[in-house]
């Protein structure tokens, strides 16, 4: 059995560093490289010789502009960032919605990564892994193989509104490595979700919300959808990330149930309540 959240302790907890760093009013590249220095440089998460997983979402057959798949521009930049840290090989997949072809294509996402250097990959049926979950609603679930062998994975979601789960972030992009019939995740939910989530956790959270989707999430589809942002949220833990993105929509923790479950159940690798955020305004 491949171990599966080798990642989520990779780095030890610094109190050099702050817990989770929210930059606004940039462009893509510029956000990353603001919300990476105050982190201490992506070579503080990724090490020579790494093979790094970097998870945008590219589900939907939409161009960026509809803010449905995760910015091109910002996929490029950390696939750029691994790179310079070391790494020795960057892949590049997602478990797609629609036709996998259209939605690499026409997200941007396969030709700004490719011409970064990353390994795009499409997801492959025969390459799931059965991971013992050992949760009360999940025993076991597939994994894609490639994410559990990297040695850092970078997980990437736009921030988007959702009709079943209210909204996706970290925590629901994680579902585009996971194989089997999704839909069962769907009955109970945020349990569900955290039980799988809870044994695949990444290194790194980088949260796009340069565009954030606000209605018919989650694959848009109207510019009247989209409002700019120019925002990026990164953090080692993932329901920290999320919890500092419910602002964006107008949320609150109480609101969302599959992050306010994700903390109860002890995801979470800090204390949202006490959170250290590093707070950059570019603009």
């Amino acid at each position: 059995m491949i171990p599966a959240s080798k990642w989520l302790f990779a780095q030890p907890v610094s109190a050099t560093f702050p817990q989770a760093v929210v930059v606004k009013n940039g462009q893509p590249s510029q956000l990353l490289k603001a919300a990476l220095h105050a982190l201490g440089g992506m070579e503080r998460f990724v090490k020579a010789g790494d093979v790094v997983v970097v998870k945008p979402n590219i589900g939907w057959d939409r161009p960026p502009e509809l803010a449905a798949n995760t910015n091109p521009l910002l996929v490029e930049a950390i696939v750029k960032a691994c790179f310079k840290a070391g790494a020795k090989q960057v892949k590049v997949f997602d478990r797609t919605c629609n036709d996998p072809r259209r939605c690499y294509r026409n997200s941007k996402i396969a030709e700004r990564a490719r011409a970064a250097g990353a390994d795009v990959m499409h997801v492959r049926r025969n390459r799931f892994t059965t991971l013992a979950i050992n949760g009360q609603l999940i025993k076991e679930w597939p994994i894609y193989e490639d994410y559990l062998k990297a040695d850092k994975v970078i997980n990437v979601p736009i921030a988007k509104q959702h009709s079943l789960s209210t909204v996706t972030l970290g925590l629901k992009n994680l579902m585009g490595v996971m194989g089997g019939n999704r839909g069962n995740i769907h009955n109970h939910f945020a349990r569900k979700l955290t039980e799988i989530d809870g044994r695949i956790l990444p290194t790194l959270t980088i949260i796009d919300a340069y565009r954030i989707l606000t209605a018919n999430g989650p694959q848009g589809g109207s510019p009247d959808y989209v409002k700019i942002k120019r925002t990026l949220i990164a953090s080692d833990c993932t329901v920290s990330a999320d919890y500092l993105a419910l602002p964006l929509f107008g949320y609150h923790l109480e609101q969302v149930e599959h992050i306010k479950v994700a903390a109860q159940k002890g995801l979470a690798r800090y204390d949202l309540k006490k959170l250290k955020v590093k707070e950059i305004n570019l603009a």
